[in-house]
């Protein structure tokens, strides 16, 4: 155990320790064996922490294996409590969404019926004054024709078409 958690150092072979003068012959098996020691030492120590973790579920005594089940029921529901707290808010997200939309439209639809009424109005108004222009020219007409129908007895009088009287 306590081999497997110490360091064990890469060794340099063109630098080997305990050399005083690099050699001729780059041959240097004591130091390739060091480091191939040390990459199998790595690789079954990584292998052991891998399958260390399917250990206690599938051969661990029964205490481990319970263990392990409740560890991941807890898990479960923890994500199912984080889902339903997204979904949640999701859902209060929505509701405010809705309920903007309703308030906008509320609002076009008010400031809809108020430009209805204020055109309706303005129309009135129009008519009415339309109506009195009429009614005004009406009475112009009917004033004037009267007073040229009264001109015209008066000239006739005045001025007779058969002023010699031998129509009769």
């Amino acid at each position: 155990s306590n081999s497997t958690k110490s360091h064990i150092p890469r060794l340099n072979p063109l630098h080997p320790p305990l050399v005083p003068k690099r050699t001729v012959s780059l041959e240097t098996p004591a130091v390739h064996h060091h480091n191939h020691q040390r990459t199998l030492i790595m690789q079954r120590r990584e292998h052991y922490r891998y399958h260390q973790v399917w250990r206690k579920p599938f051969y661990g005594t029964g205490s481990e294996r319970e263990e392990y089940r409740k560890e991941l029921r807890e898990q479960l529901q923890r994500q199912i409590e984080e889902k339903c707290v997204t979904l949640k808010l999701q859902l209060a997200g929505k509701v405010k969404e809705a309920e903007h939309l309703q308030e906008v439209d509320r609002l076009a639809l008010s400031s809809e019926r108020e430009q209805r009424m204020q055109h309706s109005k303005a129309m009135t108004a129009y008519r009415d004054e339309n109506k009195k222009l009429m009614e005004q020219s009406w009475r112009d007409r009917a004033l004037t024709r009267s007073q040229e129908v009264l001109k015209e007895r008066e000239l006739l009088r005045l001025n007779p078409i058969n002023w010699s009287g031998t129509l009769k």
